[in-house]
């Protein structure tokens, strides 16, 4: 008889993951026009709140990952996802600064949890079902921000007001919260790992690398802004927000079935995947080639986004023995390279757009020479 590939603790998780995913979603979304449109703060407001918040989130997520291995993934899971709701209470803030500041809070406990549970699920994990199950993770990851970018202009649509929406949120991350309480801790999880030579350099390639994605990785908000200045509405720029997490979705879990080389996957259907779509997207802006060309730019984006969120974690898996240490460094090596880059994008979109995008293709392509260089000997797979 066939083993099952999802246990029970990979569908609480991966639920989990969904809900939260249903609640914050809507509110990253929505946050540059809040800031923006709604405060009538400057662009580069929002890009110092979300450059802010991905830098302090690089130190929570580096913490949290050794609490992880120190106290137990499970005490940090549960701490961390019940303080995100905090982003959602950006809706009854008075002005723009404190909206910031609700937003940063409970995106910092996102980040401290994040470690823990991607470490939880991996110990449920073999190198049968890894690829599949990662990718799952992340469809149902993604899922939950597609329904929650539909509620978000479903009720625009019904002339909800926008802070009412994100009060609403909150609702699913409590669920989400609730889910991972009835989750089991697994002890003395044996796994094989490849922590010398190609493994080793695989290991450093990536935690650079994502680095230097992060100087890429801006945040979503900014082509959901510049479609929403170049359409002049509110649903279309949202959408555009569904598009990109659907893609990421569906994409991430078809990479996840297939029996690639990692890291041929990750640097080519990744990171330079990446680079293009947003090249792409900087000129459809520049040259006003119109919505459709806008959509089709961040469908790419996030075909990449969808093949970067499930290999980097199955690599860390394969070769990193210190799970917790090794997912908090990804996540502190991904939120650092956030910080600076949503700080240079929110400076380089005040003065036109077409400057931020062609720095962040240039972010993405050099991530993907770095992995190629660092890690290509690597013969590990998907």
């Amino acid at each position: 008889m066939q083993q099952k590939w999802l246990t029970r603790n990979m569908a609480l998780i991966s639920l989990s993951a969904f809900f939260s995913d249903m609640g914050y979603q809507a509110v990253l979304a929505a946050l540059p026009v809040l800031l923006v449109i709604v405060y009538h703060a400057p662009v580069y407001v929002y890009g110092v709140t979300v450059a802010i918040s991905y830098g302090l989130g690089s130190l929570m997520g580096y913490i949290g990952g050794r609490l992880s291995d120190k106290y137990g993934k499970k005490k940090i899971v549960v701490a961390g996802n019940a303080l995100i709701p905090f982003l959602s209470f950006s809706g009854i803030a008075p002005n723009a600064y404190s909206a910031s500041t609700m937003f940063s809070a409970g995106w910092l406990s996102r980040n401290f949890r994040s470690p823990a549970r991607k470490s939880m699920f991996s110990d449920e994990t073999n190198e049968e079902n890894r690829g599949r199950a990662f990718g799952f993770l992340n469809a149902l990851d993604v899922g939950g921000g597609v329904l929650s970018v539909l509620m978000l202009v479903l009720l625009i649509y019904l002339g909800t007001p926008l802070k009412d929406i994100l009060m609403i949120t909150a609702i699913p991350i409590t669920v989400a919260t609730v889910l991972l309480v009835f989750t089991k801790e697994r002890h003395g999880v044996k796994r094989e790992v490849h922590e010398s030579g190609s493994g080793s350099g695989a290991y450093k390639g990536v935690i650079i690398a994502t680095a230097l994605y992060g100087f890429s990785y801006y945040s979503l908000g900014f082509p959901v802004l510049t479609i929403a200045q170049a359409t002049h509405m509110d649903i279309p720029a949202f959408a555009s927000y569904g598009v990109f997490l659907l893609a990421s979705a569906l994409f991430g879990y078809f990479i996840g079935t297939k029996k690639l080389k990692i890291i041929t996957s990750l640097g080519v259907l990744g990171y330079l995947l990446s680079a293009i779509g947003t090249m792409l997207l900087g000129i459809a802006d520049f040259m006003h080639l119109g919505l459709p060309l806008l959509m089709a730019s961040v469908l790419i984006i996030g075909m990449a986004i969808g093949t970067i969120d499930t290999l980097e974690p199955n690599l860390i898996t394969q070769v990193k023995r210190q799970l917790g240490e090794g997912m908090g460094a990804l996540t502190a090596s991904r939120s650092l390279g956030l910080f600076f880059g949503n700080l240079v994008m929110g400076i380089l979109y005040y003065f036109n757009p077409v400057y931020s995008y062609t720095y962040a293709a240039a972010a993405a392509f050099l991530a993907f020479i770095v992995l190629m260089a660092l890690g290509g000997k690597y013969s590990g797979k998907i």
